[in-house]
């Protein structure tokens, strides 16, 4: 049922016309995605430790967005919102493992529309990227992939086009980006534009790094050894206690490895002249970790509604259209892309809510604020799963095959879940949740008890003082704006829009 209601979206697709930008003056576009790398872990923005020559460079030549904000503080929800422009609780996808659906429409659907030959590269974590899942990339709009579960470090195992895992020694960065070089060359010689999407592993805990990076931070300070983090042990998979000061020392590595990786694809595209005409994105997908947490300016980690949680790295260049550097403070997130990219490529929104909204005047200079207000939530699953649902996928289907450092149900690979949600209860409204717009911000139950608070993130970007007693009735009109929106998120889960 779901391949064919999926096949009458193409059909609907292609009724409505071809892009009506000429194939030769289309922008290239690679997208990539850090894995649980904060705001704050870039030299760029005043890291006191972390070398990142190449994402300094790109902030330095391209559009830096100061303001760029992952969709979800973790990293499954966020990746359906890069993939949807949808908001992740609309179709399911409420946190880690939880496997997106397979009616959604994502930016590969869009772009082979538009007459891209389309590429994933590396993290998937929407479900799994065998053959036979319904949610792969394949099924959700790529041509190709070599793709993960889930994250991974050196010599990762990883799976072409569906097929049996199998592993690539070296640096992980860098065999995701030598893939994306293979695609994009494959797809030059026959003169299409093309699109790669590259997932990084990297720096998702445990970490793993090469001799020559953890020579680079052997003297950080020894006062971070007097502290101890909580992570996944490499040898055993399950948590362990080091000192954050080892831990460090391996994460800024990674952090440096991807760094280098991105910038050979860079010299890749100077190289076959492909650089100014290629759009090249990097952001994260969700805040620091506590494992990593030592230079975050921002309340709350990985995990929270607050700006610690949600707000990342985010970095665009685009020679051609971006010749040099502009700063932008409007709030940006992860929901945006498929709206851009739909604007760049003359595609149709798709015919169902869309959260995010079209960024490209951002390419001219046009847009000093956000046209719609920003919303976040943290559902809450523990209610989902009290109750008996019905499986939205076969379950069999949501069985992931590519295994990885981390132990969890005692196995080394993913199981992902998707539940149907066929009627809406007033009780479904819970969980930490915000409504962001373009200077106030209302978090409501952000630290599970209950409490609304209200912040001029303009001017306490690291939400100390609460303003709520002092603005009643802007609490007021911003939990009405927050209810309303859930009520159509909620709407979209039940399976309305497909």
């Amino acid at each position: 049922m779901n391949s064919i209601f999926r096949s009458s979206i193409f059909i609907a697709l292609f009724s409505m016309g071809v892009a009506v930008v000429g194939a030769s003056e289309m922008p290239n576009v690679i997208l990539m995605m850090g894995d649980d790398h904060g705001w704050d872990e870039v030299a760029y923005n005043g890291h006191p430790h972390l070398r990142t020559p190449v994402l300094d460079e790109m902030a330095a030549t391209g559009l830096r967005l100061d303001r760029f904000y992952s969709a979800h503080p973790s990293c499954s929800p966020t990746r359906g919102s890069f993939l949807t422009g949808r908001h992740p609780n609309r179709y399911g996808t409420f946190s880690p493992n939880w496997s997106i659906r397979p009616e959604e429409i994502s930016i590969g659907h869009i772009m082979k529309q538009a007459g891209y030959r389309t590429g994933h590269f590396g993290k998937w974590h929407v479900g799994p990227v065998k053959k036979e899942s319904p949610t792969n990339p394949g099924a959700m709009g790529f041509d190709v992939w070599v793709s993960h579960d889930n994250f991974f470090e050196l010599d990762p195992v990883l799976s072409r086009n569906g097929g049996p895992p199998k592993k690539y020694p070296g640096e992980s960065s860098e065999i995701v980006i030598d893939e994306a070089i293979q695609f994009i060359g494959e797809t030059e010689k026959n003169h299409k534009p093309f699109m790669a999407v590259i997932w990084f592993g990297s720096p998702h805990e445990p970490y793993m790094a090469l001799p020559e990076d953890l020579a680079l931070y052997k003297d950080l300070p020894q006062e971070y050894s007097e502290r101890s983090v909580s992570l996944t042990s490499v040898e055993t998979g399950q948590r362990t206690t080091r000192p954050l000061r080892d831990v460090l020392q391996e994460r800024y590595s990674e952090i440096t490895a991807m760094d280098r990786a991105i910038g050979k694809l860079r010299n890749y595209l100077e190289g076959a002249d492909l650089r100014e005409n290629t759009i090249l994105l990097y952001c994260g997908d969700n805040g620091t970790p506590s494992s990593g947490n030592v230079t975050n300016p921002f309340r709350g980690l990985k995990g929270n509604v607050y700006e610690g949680g949600t707000r990342v790295p985010g970095v665009i260049e685009w020679p051609s259209k971006i010749p040099s550097q502009r700063i932008s403070n409007a709030h940006t997130v992860t929901s945006d892309i498929l709206p851009t990219l739909c604007s760049l490529t003359g595609q149709p929104l798709p015919d169902r809510p869309i959260d995010g909204v079209d960024l490209s005047p951002l390419f001219d200079g046009d847009m000093a604020q956000r046209s719609r207000p920003l919303f976040f939530w943290s559902y809450d699953t523990g209610a989902e799963t009290s109750v008996e649902r019905d499986p939205y996928i076969e379950l069999h289907l949501q069985e992931g095959t590519t295994p990885l450092k981390k132990m969890m149900n005692g196995k080394y690979t993913r199981t992902f879940r998707n539940l149907k949600h066929p009627v809406i209860q007033e009780s479904d409204f819970g969980g930490p949740r915000t409504v962001l717009k373009n200077r106030y911000k209302l978090v409501v139950d952000g630290e599970g008890k209950g409490r609304v608070e209200l912040y001029n993130i303009l001017e306490d970007p690291y939400e100390k003082t609460n303003l709520a007693d002092r603005h009643p009735h802007l609490v007021k009109q911003l939990s009405a704006e927050l209810k309303r929106w859930q009520g159509s998120v909620l709407n979209s889960l039940t399976g309305a829009d497909y």
